[in-house]
C-alpha cells in the first residue's frame, strides 16, 4: 500500500486543509483532520466543505486502493451532528466492487467517537494503474 500512500502525497489540496492519512489497505482508508480555525464557519463549527474534503480524500485513496485509477461520478453526504470539535476522522470502506465501478461508504467521527456525517460515494475504475 506504500505506493498507494506516496501517490496521495501529491494532493496538495488535502496537504493545504491539514489532512493526515493515517491508514491504508485494500477497499479501506482512514484520514484525520485536526479543526483549526480556518476551518470554520459563521457559526464557529467545522465548515460543511472541510467536513466533505476529509471524507473525500479517505473515499479517494481507498477506492484506488486497488491501484488501478478510480474517479469519483457521485458523492452525497448527510450531516448528522454539529461538528464542535478538535479532530475529526473518516473512516472509508468499500460496499461494492466490479471491474468499471465501486460504491465506499465513509463515516466521519469526531475525537469522542460520535458520528459526525456519512458520506456515499460511487467511482469509476479505469484501466490505468497508479
Amino acid at each position: 500500500m506504500e505506493s498507494v500512500r506516496n501517490f496521495f502525497q501529491n494532493d496538495t489540496f488535502a496537504e493545504y486543509l491539514g489532512i493526515e492519512l493515517v491508514e491504508v489497505s485494500k477497499g479501506r482508508a482512514k484520514a484525520t483532520m485536526e479543526i483549526k480555525e480556518h476551518h470554520l464557519n459563521a457559526i464557529n463549527i467545522a465548515h460543511g466543505g472541510a467536513i466533505f474534503s476529509l471524507a473525500d480524500l479517505a473515499f479517494a485513496v481507498a477506492s484506488n486502493s486497488h491501484k488501478t485509477i478510480a474517479l469519483g461520478i457521485n458523492a452525497s453526504i448527510s450531516y448528522l451532528k454539529a461538528a464542535a470539535c478538535r479532530t475529526l476522522i473518516a473512516e472509508a470502506k468499500e460496499v461494492s466492487l466490479n471491474p468499471k465501478l465501486a460504491t465506499y461508504e465513509i463515516r466521519v467521527t469526531d475525537e469522542n467517537n460520535d458520528l459526525i456525517a456519512i458520506f456515499l460515494g460511487t467511482v469509476y475504475r479505469k484501466k490505468d494503474k497508479i
